[in-house]
């Protein structure tokens, strides 16, 4: 697997490395994985591929679209991967839902290193406005005693997956609200430093590269 090195970038430069990574895959024909992790500043929301953008004018934060689908993510306190890998390299990859999980699955066996248990969620759908993404349960997403931690979204082009994930470590609940105009519950979705609450960001990164890298 080909790993890029975790670093800090705009929403729209993230996004412009992610589709040059894929486009580059196909030109040649990569048989190899590419696994990124990275970081954004400013925050950012992003917006899945084919999302309505009605309320933006009104959002004071920098915004970007997203090559994969899904719904709108505030990109704050978390860590987001990018993995690209040839359709035909997974398991029965044709079918959405076996390749969600199987590159889902090296996140929850990453977790599991750290003594974590991770699973995926089930298909369940919270009444929201604006659709946040960490607040809408799927079989792709990833769950810590049912609680969504990871949210995860795909794009499929010429025999090529990128899948995006949004590794939470935490939320401002007040701030969501304020942006997306929708109770965030605690219910719904938990966070790395709950789970978690000796481990920085610093640590995390580290140990999912060790991990990464000895595949």
């Amino acid at each position: 697997m080909k790993y890029i090195k975790f670093d800090t970038y705009t929403g729209e430069k993230n996004m412009q490395i992610d589709s040059d990574l894929l486009d580059e895959a196909i030109k040649t024909q990569a048989q190899e994985p590419i696994f990124r992790l990275y970081a954004w500043s400013p925050r950012c929301i992003s917006l899945g591929r084919n999302q309505k953008d009605d309320f933006l004018a009104e959002v004071k934060e920098d915004c970007v679209r997203r090559l994969t689908g899904g719904r709108a993510l505030l990109h704050d306190d978390e860590i987001t991967y990018s993995y690209i890998t040839p359709i035909s390299a997974i398991p029965d990859g044709e079918t959405i839902s076996s390749s969600y999980k199987y590159i889902s699955g090296i996140l929850i066996d990453f977790f599991k290193t750290l003594g974590v248990d991770l699973d995926f969620g089930e298909n369940k759908k919270v009444s929201t406005k604006f659709d946040y993404c960490m607040l809408i349960s799927t079989g792709a997403d990833v769950c810590y005693n049912g609680r969504k931690i990871i949210g995860s979204a795909q794009y499929r082009k010429q025999g090529y997956i990128l899948q995006h994930g949004s590794i939470l470590f935490g939320y401002n609940k007040e701030l969501l609200e304020t942006l997306f105009h929708e109770e965030i519950s605690t219910e719904s979705i938990t966070t790395v430093n709950e789970v978690l609450p000796n481990m920085t960001k610093e640590e995390f990164v580290e140990k999912f590269e060790d991990y990464i890298l000895n595949l």
